[in-house]
């Protein structure tokens, strides 16, 4: 890691000039600070990559001020160095969380190695942590309509328990990503999340899949392998498309839930598993009982608590929130530049058949930031199918309550489309729709109307002619426009 920041604390004035000297030529940011006090007002202020911490320092020690550094900032790197340590200080600094300890007189080289070793590590930890949180942020749950709300407490009152859950609703609902909050809510969320599409695995490999097998056991069965259900142990399994499983693969599935054990195919040693089973389903199982495709047995002890995965229909209002949800992830993902979508788009996108659900706009959203070129997505931009969603369809007066509501919606519409049809230069198109360009400022503040910075830097004036709290014509513009 080039350039770490560095913190040194030590009451030894030689020591830190020493130090600071050996890391700056290193190109390190080293900053100081002769006392625990000090050094932890200076970490709060500059919050280095790693620390360089005396154990003996009078007030506060350096096992002290280690403790609070770790508990203020987890992944910072903290050297402990002294000049008379005991093992006894070294075990514990390092159960506290040290990433090296040095003895004075310290040596450059072990210096140097030591930082560059905690640089590193410290690099790794924080790329892995922003990967955890973008994998979090890709598992989201996304949406705030009432039917979500309902779901979401629903998800976090069941997650506490131990209790097997059946989750239905139509494909492309969300059925994993509901299955994924079960498991990371739970008391289980540090252990294995094994998922398994009974769909995607053909019959006569499901029982190995799940259950294991013994090598020799069946052709192609050149090792002993464990099943899906071992893996698991002790975090949770989630069976997607339960309701493709074969009837045979059925019963060993309710021996799991009710026993505890499962048996590799080939073996007659039964061995106990401690996993939490979520299933989920498209289909109509209680249709599948009465033709015989499934058993009603497994069907009461998978459906202890029922959740409904809610199709978008039902959840239309969440539409917006769902495609910025999906530009900011992909822009992220795939380092794309994000794009705007017209209010028109998202008007149609709320009035469109979602057969496919939420994954159908995920897809299509991610379509569009990759096909299209102009700043904002339009109508023209969308599918054939969803260009020719009617026009009074897409506007739907019934959303609008008020007359002022429906005002704002439409007054601000004309100005955003205008402004995109101009390139968002704020003089042309205040000049072509025939009002003070001062006026057109404020209502782009009203509404929170934002145009790009290149472009609006690229046709308009500079500061001088910002937004007006009240209004006022700018003095470079008084007279230019008219009124």
């Amino acid at each position: 890691m080039e350039n770490a920041r560095i913190l040194v604390i030590d009451d030894e004035k030689n020591i830190l000039e020493s130090v600071r000297m050996v890391l700056s030529y290193e190109d390190y940011a080293v900053e100081t600070a002769a006392s625990g006090i000090d050094g932890l007002e200076l970490f709060k202020q500059i919050r280095p990559e790693i620390v360089l911490l005396d154990v003996k320092m009078p007030g506060f020690d350096g096992l002290q001020v280690l403790k609070t550094i770790k508990q203020t900032d987890p992944l910072t790197e903290v050297i402990m160095i002294s000049g008379h340590s005991g093992i006894e200080e070294a075990m514990e600094a390092s159960r506290i969380g040290a990433f090296d300890f040095l003895e004075k007189p310290i040596s450059r080289e072990k210096l140097l190695l030591s930082v560059r070793n905690a640089a590193e590590k410290y690099s790794l930890t924080r790329e892995n942590a922003t990967l955890r949180t973008f994998q979090e942020r890709k598992h989201d749950l996304v949406g705030d309509s009432p039917v979500m709300q309902k779901l979401k407490q629903v998800i976090d009152k069941v997650a506490r328990t131990q209790s097997t859950v059946l989750i239905t609703g139509e494909s492309g609902t969300g059925k994993e990503l509901i299955a994924r909050r079960l498991h990371y809510c739970s008391q289980r969320s540090k252990r294995p999340f094994v998922q398994v599409n009974c769909a995607a695995i053909p019959e006569e490999l499901i029982e190995s899949e799940l259950f294991g097998h013994e090598k020799g056991s069946f052709t192609g069965a050149f090792e002993k392998k464990p099943g899906k259900f071992e893996i698991a142990h002790r975090g949770t399994i989630f069976l997607d498309e339960i309701g493709d499983l074969s009837l045979k693969a059925q019963a060993k599935v309710l021996r799991v839930l009710e026993e505890g054990e499962i048996q590799r195919v080939g073996s007659a040693e039964i061995q106990k598993v401690d996993v939490r089973v979520i299933a989920a389903t498209n289909q109509d199982l209680k249709q599948k009982i009465r033709d015989g495709e499934f058993r009603e047995d497994l069907f009461f002890r998978l459906n202890v608590v029922p959740v409904y995965s809610p199709a978008l229909r039902e959840r239309v209002e969440d539409i917006p929130r769902l495609v910025d949800h999906f530009v900011g992830f992909f822009a992220e993902e795939n380092n794309y530049r994000k794009r705007r979508f017209d209010p028109a788009v998202i008007e149609a996108f709320s009035q469109y058949p979602w057969k496919g659900n939420v994954r159908e706009l995920r897809n299509l959203v991610e379509r569009l930031l990759i096909m299209t070129d102009s700043r904002t997505i339009t109508i023209r931009d969308l599918p054939e199918e969803m260009r020719d969603v009617p026009e009074k369809a897409a506007f739907s007066f019934a959303r609008f309550s008020e007359w002022k509501e429906f005002k704002e919606f439409t007054e601000k519409r004309f100005l955003e489309e205008k402004l995109e049809q101009f390139d968002h230069n704020i003089s042309r198109t205040a000049r072509e729709i025939g009002i003070p360009r001062s006026n057109l400022y404020k209502k782009m503040e009203q509404f929170a109307i934002i145009v790009p910075n290149e472009t609006k830097a690229a046709g308009e004036p500079p500061s001088g002619d910002a937004l007006h709290p009240r209004g006022e014509e700018s003095p470079d513009s008084a007279g230019k426009d008219g009124s």
